[in-house]
């Protein structure tokens, strides 16, 4: 394979733009895409303060990355949700891509700042993944709005977003539908949230961190059994691989021409009467949460 804009020999090849890179056009590439992501949305500008949420996995280290790269200036934020071995080697790796680069870092002990880690969580009713999202969502907005971030940057590929667009379509979830995209807007108590890797796959993704030898945790999560995501985005690998290009359109389409058809419910949002983060009752989501696990341990230990 030669390379699509300087003829010499390819080591990534995008099918879905029928087109094979050498590696610093690759990385070129990749650049262009997420420059014209955050320019065609307006995900922000010169003047914004620009937070970063941090896994230690190649999407959301590649963002951060490359955003360096372009001269945007950004603190990371790495939320320690207290999964063992896992979150310890997440962490490690965070924190040494930061100290590497001279990039400023937040971390933030879930336990440690709530009370609860995911592991306990994740004995309740609810699956882990839902707890999970739940605490990263309020923790992530709420440390970036405390510490005056006007922008929250998540490391969201083009395969996350048309797997959650696949589900809710099924679904049929038109308040979800209506807020989709790459861009969530700032309102009362919430912080704009952006997602500047929306056009690009989870291999470009990888074959990025690959090419920047980055270091990033390959190890999924091990509370990630029964996660409804994984299965829609096999489904769509499948599509993908029978016609390139699908997932891209998919969502293009959707964003041009679904969207529209969808109005977000008008919601009032008060203070939560626990925490004083916005929400539509009087307790939000994540303090009914916070109050069943922090309930169940104390029946346990009464039981013991």
């Amino acid at each position: 394979m030669r390379c699509r804009r300087c003829g010499g020999k390819a080591v990534v090849a995008v099918r879905r733009h029928n087109a094979a890179f050498c590696k610093e056009c690759f990385l070129t590439y990749f650049r262009v895409q997420v420059e014209r992501a955050v320019r065609e949305h307006r995900m922000f500008g010169p003047k914004d303060r620009v937070a970063v949420a941090v896994s230690g996995g190649k999407d959301s280290l590649a963002l951060w990355d490359v955003l360096a790269e372009l001269g945007q200036a950004s603190v990371g934020v790495h939320l320690d949700l207290g999964i063992g071995e896992y979150s310890r080697r997440s962490r490690k790796v965070v924190e040494e891509f930061a100290m590497a680069r001279g990039l400023p870092l937040e971390v933030v002990d879930i336990e440690g700042e709530f009370g609860f880690g995911i592991p306990e969580a994740a004995r309740g009713p609810r699956p882990a993944c839902s707890v999970c999202g739940l605490t990263k969502r309020y923790a992530l907005n709420r440390v970036a709005r405390e510490k005056g971030f006007t922008v929250l940057a998540t490391g969201h590929n083009m395969d996350d977003e048309a797997a959650t667009l696949l589900g809710n379509v099924l679904r049929w979830e038109g308040e979800y539908l209506a807020r989709q995209g790459p861009v969530l807007e700032a309102g009362p108590g919430f912080v704009k949230r952006v997602k500047p890797l929306w056009r690009l796959s989870e291999m470009e993704t990888a074959a990025y961190a690959f090419l920047r030898g980055i270091e990033y945790v390959v190890e999924e999560c091990p509370l990630v059994s029964g996660n409804t995501q994984l299965k829609a985005k096999e489904a769509l690998a499948l599509l993908e691989d029978f016609s390139p290009g699908t997932k891209q359109s998919f969502l293009a389409a959707f964003l041009e021409r679904g969207k529209p058809a969808f109005r977000a419910t008008p919601v009032y949002l008060a203070p939560c009467s626990r925490c004083g983060e916005p929400t539509t009752g009087e307790v939000c989501a994540f303090c009914r949460a916070r109050s069943g696990i922090l309930a169940r341990r104390e029946r346990a230990r009464a039981g013991a």
